[in-house]
């Protein structure tokens, strides 16, 4: 009874049964496309497409699947397993799969791509590094272009079309055929293979062209996320940033690493390594006070304070090798996940510089966000997303709330038969480094293979110098030498070999029992007899030296070993002063351990004490799903606005001059009147002074001294809608006065930049406004008030004075921007805005004018910020301008 009511809540099983029916189906069309000639089968894809148009997506599951079963046998040799198939129905239905290493995920996605690609919109795979985007591109890619599909491929300084005519030399034959062109062209591809970056990176750079052709991505239709849980969950809580230098770098930074140094952690700061924080005691900020003469640190300037923590958190938080490593003279982040180099990637507000002025390396220029987007946000764009990995499970819940996400498990094609030991817990690093060694030498007498995973470079090394002391012989795989990694791997599983690796080991490489498979012939008997050999040994025996925050990251690591069947092992060797064990509460291990007075040398393997760290792990990922929720929750609130201010552009970037060129009249005749009603409804309500109020309006329409007066005779004795008239028929006069003079299409290109620039530039400024706010907002808690919901009410209020300053700098830019042309720069990019001080005479405005002009707008709906450009024309912040002049 228990049994059936567990079976009956089980949904997975539910779905397991409901998708091995469809699978059945598919099998029993096999011997039909294995009649088919080459020919009649890329026939048979358009047959698809038109049916797909008629009837929809769901009526040729069935056959799609069949036809790529059999392309996948003819060109690559590879027939999916029925396994493979279920994974492939569970993608395309847009859900996320846990399929353990081995199991084919890179051919179960290729079935769901080919049947999303028959719609005509593009579909994107996205993996975890560049080498893999180009494997998978050149290797599946043969089977797209079997059916009659195109293959692009996207990486970080380039990008690739599969063309089977096109050869280049490579050790990788599945490299060849792969063609550079550009960005556009491989996008326009049926089906995209490219990484994460590199999708988010284009959706923010298409979202700040000036032209609509320079834009390279299409709808974003369905994606598939190989390695799901590294992409939207170990990735998500670092942001996308392009950004632009902002100002020459700061000898500050030495200044400021100097000083930490002479600052001690036990009396001058305290660290907190659970949620990576550094704050100064009173002991600690009387001792910079003195060291920087000044009389409050908190009253000074808050970038003193800013600077100070930032060198602290280097210095205490961020470590040479783990974090971080030196190549080349600068400062490389090491992903903390996967344990590769992120090249072109910058720690934010600071903190890159703080960590290069510590190491006493080049500090490169400040930068300005120009335009930013999370992973969360950026994949949720699609219409239809799903992923996956060989560790979902543990990650169901935040895939369902986040990313609304159902999770599933695939059973294996063969059974798992690898022997998982318990952990072996030691007192100290020394005791269980020096386990280690021994298991892996006892392990290389009887020629097993071993793949020993650490957490970090200098972890990594440590073990190295074991085994060198050990003369034992063995391949180091970390981001120094990640270039070499496909080929490391790729013999990791033949006899005697040992492999010393940081976590970045065999993400979508399988480690082959008896090292890489050869092709038939004499080499493969060889191969074969090795192969024996070793799965006679016991298999690849997989060593953790400690255990990671996430139990996800451990399971892929001791999935490394026994793939498809294969034997294996697997066995994590802990200490006790570990970090992971020191932050997040080993203590209580600790003291169980002296109280028995256990010897350094002897370890514990107890399954209550393992369940124990497994639940301090739990509690580890509670705190960082939490933090990623916290996340989300505020970035959705920027998202919206990002959403609007994209859509806005998008509007403008399509508009067409044959087609559009009288919407460009009304949008830009709407923006101008909506200013001259704020400045009517003022000067009504304020004042009679009719010279103020021509003054003011001469700011959006250049007017001389004679004809200002003109003016201001013309409305002594009109009314308000007289008034309104009089100038709306003025503004348009002008407005064709000027495309007469510059060319209709000119006219129309300059108006077009002049609303995106003015976009863009507002919208970088209205970026550091929200993040000053996200960062201070947290201090509300202490006044009792939630902090989100401040956050999202003072955004609200800060987006609608964004609104506000658009309109306000459009209409004052439409008729002062000066049309600057060069011989030197494409006909296309040859509009160039510059603002123009002067009034219609050639006179600069003096600065009693200036005031006079600015004073109404302070109290209209677009009045600047003080850090605004002052509305005077200046090029000044409004506070360092007319600001002042009112006391």
């Amino acid at each position: 009874m228990f049994k059936f009511i567990k079976n009956f809540f089980d949904v997975g099983r539910r779905e397991q049964k409901r998708l091995s029916i469809v699978v059945e189906e598919i099998n029993r069309l096999e011997g039909r496309f294995k009649k088919m000639s080459d020919g009649a089968m890329r026939k048979f894809t358009r047959t698809l497409k038109k049916k797909i148009a008629a009837k929809g997506i769901n009526s040729v599951l069935v056959e799609a699947f069949a036809l790529v079963r059999e392309a996948s046998q003819r060109t690559v040799s590879m027939r999916p397993y029925d396994m493979q198939i279920m994974a492939a129905l569970a993608l395309f239905e847009g859900k996320v799969i846990e399929q353990k290493t081995g199991e084919g995920k890179t051919l179960s996605a290729v079935l769901a791509l080919y049947l999303r690609a028959l719609t005509g919109k593009g579909t994107h795979l996205v993996t975890v590094n560049d080498y893999l985007a180009r494997r998978d591109a050149g290797w599946m890619g043969q089977i797209f272009n079997f059916l009659g599909l195109s293959v692009g491929c996207i990486v970080h300084d380039t990008a690739f079309l599969l063309d089977s005519e096109y050869n280049q030399k490579s050790d990788d034959e599945r490299l060849c055929h792969l063609r550079p062109v550009t960005r556009k062209e491989a996008y326009q591809a049926d089906v995209t293979y490219g990484t994460n970056n590199e999708f988010g990176f284009d959706y923010l750079r298409d979202n700040m062209v000036l032209n609509e052709n320079q834009k390279v991505q299409r709808a974003h239709y369905f994606a598939i996320v190989d390695e799901v849980d590294f992409a939207l969950i170990d990735e998500a809580r670092t942001p996308l940033i392009i950004s632009a230098p902002k100002g020459k770098s700061t000898q500050q930074y030495y200044r400021f690493a100097a000083l930490t140094k002479s600052l001690s952690r036990e009396t001058d700061y305290a660290v907190d390594e659970e949620s990576r924080t550094v704050s100064l005691t009173d002991h600690g900020i009387s001792k910079v006070e003195k060291k920087l003469d000044i009389i409050n640190l908190y009253e000074k300037d808050f970038t003193v304070l800013h600077h100070i923590e930032n060198a602290l958190k280097a210095k205490e938080l961020f470590h040479r090798d783990q974090d971080y490593i030196i190549k080349d003279g600068a400062v490389v982040i090491v992903d903390e996940f996967t344990g590769r180099l992120m090249f072109g990637r910058r720690w934010s507000d600071g903190l890159h510089q703080a960590v290069e002025a510590k190491e006493n390396v080049a500090i490169q220029q400040e930068s300005q966000t120009m335009a930013t987007v999370s992973f969360q946000n950026y994949f949720r764009l699609y219409e239809v997303l799903s992923g996956m990995t060989g560790t979902a499970l543990t990650s169901a819940e935040e895939f369902k709330k986040i990313y609304s996400l159902m999770t599933m498990a695939i059973p294996t094609n063969e059974p798992v038969i690898r022997k998982d030991h318990e952990d072996a817990i030691y007192k100290n690093q020394r005791a269980k480094y020096t386990a280690v060694a021994k298991e892996i030498e006892k392990c290389s007498r009887k020629g097993q293979p071993v793949l020993v995973g650490t957490t970090s470079i200098e972890k990594n090394e440590i073990i190295s110098r074991l085994l060198k002391h050990k003369k034992i012989s063995h391949q180091v795989l970390n981001a120094k030498n990640h270039e070499k990694e496909a080929g490391i791997i790729a013999q990791a599983g033949a006899e005697n070999a040992v492999t010393v690796a940081t976590n970045m080991a065999g993400r979508g490489v399988d480690i082959v029992l008896g090292g890489e498979k050869p092709g038939k012939g004499k080499d493969f008997q060889a191969w074969q007899k090795k192969h024996d050999e070793v799965v006679a040994s016991g298999g690849l025996h997989v060593i953790g030296t400690e255990r990671h925050e996430a139990r996800r990251i451990d399971n892929q690591l001791r999935g490394r070993a026994g793939r498809q069947g294969d034997p294996g092992s697997s066995r994590f060797f802990i200490a006790l002063d570990d970090d992971m064990m020191r932050v997040f509460g080993g203590d209580k291990i600790v003291s169980l351990m002296n109280r028995f007075n256990f010897p350094d040398n002897i370890p514990i393997e107890n399954s209550l004490i393992s369940r124990s760290i497994e639940q301090v792990q739990s509690k580890v990922e509670g705190v960082h799903f939490d933090a990623r929720r916290q996340l989300v929750a505020y970035d959705d609130v920027m998202n919206k606005q990002r959403e609007i201010i994209y859509r806005i552009r998008d509007k403008v970037l399509h508009l067409n001059f044959e087609k559009k060129s009288l919407v460009m009249e009304k949008r830009i005749y709407q923006r101008i009147f909506t200013e001259i009603d704020i400045l009517l409804d003022f000067f009504s309500a304020e004042s009679d002074d009719r010279s103020k109020f021509v003054l003011e309006l001469a700011e959006i329409l250049p007017l001389t001294e004679g004809s200002r007066q003109q003016l201001e005779k013309q409305i002594e004795n009109k009314n308000k809608d007289e008034t309104k008239v009089l100038f709306q028929n003025l503004i348009k006069g002008a407005y064709h006065s000027l495309e007469q003079k510059l060319g209709q299409e000119k006219h129309f290109n300059l108006m077009k930049l002049i609303i995106l620039r003015t976009i863009d530039n507002l919208w970088v400024d209205h970026l550091d406004e929200m993040k000053d706010l996200r960062e201070g907002v947290g201090l509300r808690a202490y006044g009792q008030q939630d902090p989100l919901v401040v956050y999202k009410n003072e955004a609200f209020e800060k987006f609608e004075q964004l609104m506000g300053r658009i309109n306000y700098q459009i209409a004052r830019r439409v008729f002062r921007t000066q049309l600057i042309t060069s011989t030197n720069i494409p006909q296309s990019d040859n509009l160039v805005t510059n603002i123009d001080t002067t009034d219609g005479m050639g006179l600069k405005q003096s600065d009693s004018q200036r005031v006079q002009r600015v004073k109404p707008v302070l109290s209209g709906q677009s009045r600047p910020g003080r850090n605004d450009p002052c509305p005077c024309g200046s090029g000044k912040k409004y506070k360092r301008c007319c600001y002042p002049k009112y006391g």
